[in-house]
């Protein structure tokens, strides 16, 4: 055989797998052609839907009414429920007012059992100093348990310089001895509430015999 021969079988070989090549290329391209034009289309159709939509509720009042209608009951089914929710809030909040000083009365109602029985004990006996006593003690509970466990705190002012913020002065009188306004005696105790003046005492207060000179 020739060397033409030679070349001409080889170019007869060589070419069916170069058609081979470029097919198998074609066909692996084909699928992902196919995903792109369903993934447009699915676009397009829900673009499509929804100006459909759009145009319907346009073209037709009947439909608008509808939604409107929708619309309008959600709104008022969400403002009864937050008036709703404004009245217990408000309910919760009165009884939370009402029975804040439940603790308090409840310990105020065993001092009452207490003045009950001394009562009763005074009736049966007759005896002053027994009464005297138990009157004396039920003072001393209740003003122990105010001020252990509620903060309320009696305070003694004789002695002390008259300040305005804690006694209240109803009495007066003049004295050579000292040199400022004392309080002289208490004529009503005055109370603290977690050391905060809630009451003023009432007190007689001393004033110097002669006007103290400013600084």
């Amino acid at each position: 055989m020739s060397t033409d021969n030679y070349q001409d079988a080889g170019r007869n070989e060589e070419t069916p797998s170069g058609e081979t090549g470029v097919h198998e290329t074609a066909q692996g391209a084909e699928p992902v052609l196919e995903a792109a034009d369903s993934a447009d289309v699915r676009e397009s159709g829900e673009e499509g839907e929804a100006v459909s939509e759009d145009r319907t509720l346009e073209e037709d009042p009947a439909a608008l009414q509808v939604q409107l209608a929708q619309l309008n009951d959600q709104y008022l089914r969400k403002a009864a429920e937050f008036e709703n929710f404004r009245k217990r809030m408000n309910r919760e909040k009165q009884e939370a007012i009402d029975f804040a000083n439940q603790s308090l009365l409840l310990d105020l109602i065993q001092i009452i059992d207490d003045f009950e029985r001394a009562i009763k004990s005074a009736e049966t006996s007759q005896d002053f100093s027994s009464l005297y006593e138990g009157i004396t003690m039920i003072e001393k509970r209740l003003s122990s348990q105010l001020e252990n466990k509620w903060g309320l705190k009696r305070f003694d002012s004789a002695g002390e310089p008259f300040d305005p913020n804690r006694h209240e002065a109803i009495l007066m009188e003049k004295s050579a001895d000292i040199t400022e306004p004392t309080v002289q005696e208490d004529c009503i105790k005055g109370y603290t509430l977690k050391e905060r003046v809630i009451r003023a005492a009432k007190v007689k207060v001393l004033m110097p015999d002669q006007p103290v000179e400013p600084n």
